[in-house]
């Protein structure tokens, strides 16, 4: 049977996105997840992550980092979530607050996609070290709990984990 998002709206799920229909809804961070780079100090934030559609074979994303002493947010991305129909092959167009757009292209294995950068720009004036490319890892546990990996290659350096996350289902 078709699902719907968890908002209001009765639209059923594009049959294109039964296979990551598991994303849909509210998640927040379960405990605050881990950051840290070689070019920056270790931190810790929380974040909501919520994921929607209105029927398009295309689902719908918005992602708010707040540090973790803070509900103040820090971070935030949106964008739209593509598979390719009858085949494992899933897409995350991403546009960022700090002027960074993706894409990022991968594959649905069970449950969990694996992506990485297809294509990056960024506004003129970005400051650096400029990303090279992002590798974004989210996998449905079986207690229920979403993990999120993301690891980053910034001037050819190798690709550096930058955050662990888990979140749960808050509706």
């Amino acid at each position: 049977m078709p699902s719907s998002s968890s908002s209001a709206s009765s639209v059923e799920l594009n049959p294109a996105l039964e296979p990551v229909n598991w994303l849909l809804g509210t998640w927040e961070s379960d405990e605050p997840g881990q950051g840290g780079f070689h070019s920056i100090k270790p931190f810790s934030y929380t974040e909501k992550l919520h994921f929607s559609h209105m029927g398009q074979p295309a689902m719908h994303f918005m992602f708010s980092a707040s540090p973790e002493d803070s509900s103040k947010p820090s971070h935030r991305e949106c964008g739209f979530i593509r598979m390719q129909p009858k085949t494992n092959r899933v897409a995350f167009i991403i546009a960022q607050d700090s002027g960074l757009v993706e894409i990022e292209e991968g594959e649905l294995t069970g449950k969990q996609l694996t992506l990485k950068t297809h294509k990056l720009e960024r506004i003129s004036f970005a400051k650096e070290p400029h990303v090279q490319q992002i590798c974004r890892v989210f996998q449905l546990r079986p207690d229920g709990k979403l993990a999120q990996t993301v690891s980053m290659t910034l001037d050819k350096k190798e690709p550096t984990q930058y955050l662990n996350i888990t979140y749960v289902k808050t509706s």
